[in-house]
């Protein structure tokens, strides 16, 4: 499901570069806005399911990880869309979109940082 995630995720990204490139917001009202929107609800919903597996997940294992920054990456993936858009509808230019970008970038990397606290071989 992570590898799903961080392809749509870069898929968000770049559709949000074309925006920023033809210099237009991707603004409810139109076909394509409600589209974008539509693939970042998606991405937000699968960020949602892989939260509530791995906190369920991070309760029932008995390996050595660290619950503190894994649960901290769970709900920081959740958290970066919804400013990004938020903060997109705030600044209607190009600068807002771009801010798009950067979010749905960020989201494939907190993915792998996620897999990487998770697979974590522990020092000692």
């Amino acid at each position: 499901m992570s590898s799903t995630l961080t392809w749509v995720a870069v898929g968000a990204a770049c559709w949000a570069l074309v925006l920023v490139i033809l210099d237009r917001p991707p603004l409810p009202g139109r076909p394509d806005g409600y589209a974008y929107l539509g693939l970042l609800v998606l991405v937000e919903l699968g960020l949602l399911g892989q939260a509530v597996i791995g906190f369920v997940q991070l309760a029932s294992t008995d390996r050595d990880v660290s619950g503190l920054s894994f649960g901290g990456y769970l709900l920081g993936a959740l958290l970066i869309l919804p400013v990004a858009v938020f903060w997109s509808f705030a600044e209607r230019t190009r600068w807002g979109t771009a801010v798009l970008v950067i979010g749905a970038l960020v989201v494939p990397v907190m993915i792998v940082r996620l897999n990487q606290i998770w697979t974590a071989v522990p020092r000692g």
